[in-house]
């Protein structure tokens, strides 16, 4: 029994009506009873990938500039960006540290220099939707996924090499878990 089936029985009474369930019940078949709001791989990727669409993969997420350390692994990474123009260093010996300062060039990427956005390459595993903390049929999802909108910089071999996580999904692309509920709207990524 189709989606379109509680209406068109109802139609069906009426010679006008019998005509009308006909043509709902032909929509239905074509637009695949709304389609949009089934758990398939498909809607899960078009959910996944809109959710990341305005969400970039970055090195930072708190870090403010100018920014000081005297930490070893972190000023040598911090150095990669300064040898890629990203950054501008200075020496404070009363302190001890390195300080950091954005350049005219890394201005268009500071504080978080993000390196690109999350885009599915495919729906590995889902469960069956069942009734989740949001109050909607919710579904968890396993992917891979590649990187989109790469900037140069990030390609550098050298800040390749200070950044091997980045430069791993970069490269290679990554897998990951999410949770979607299915809402009037569609498929989301509910908000907690």
């Amino acid at each position: 029994m189709n989606c379109f089936a509680a209406y068109t029985k109802k139609l069906r009474t009426t010679h006008y009506g019998y005509f009308l369930a006909i043509l709902l019940a032909s929509l239905g078949l074509v637009t695949g009873c709304n389609s949009k709001m089934k758990p398939t791989p498909d809607n899960f990727t078009q959910a996944i990938n809109a959710y990341f669409l305005d969400r970039s993969e970055c090195l930072f997420s708190n870090v403010r500039f100018p920014y000081a350390t005297s930490d070893a692994t972190v000023t040598k990474q911090m150095n990669t960006l300064v040898k890629s123009h990203l950054l501008d260093a200075s020496y404070e010996s009363s302190v001890k540290t390195t300080r950091y300062t954005v350049t005219t060039t890394g201005a268009r990427f500071a504080p978080r220099f993000c390196y690109g956005h999350r885009k599915v390459t495919a729906i590995d595993n889902f469960t069956q939707p069942q009734k989740g903390p949001s109050g909607f049929p919710e579904s968890h999802i396993d992917y891979h996924y590649t990187l989109q909108d790469i900037p140069v910089w990030a390609q550098s071999p050298d800040i390749a090499a200070a950044f091997p996580e980045m430069a791993q999904v970069t490269t290679h692309g990554g897998s990951s878990q999410i949770t979607l509920a299915q809402t009037l709207a569609g498929w989301q990524i509910p908000e907690r």
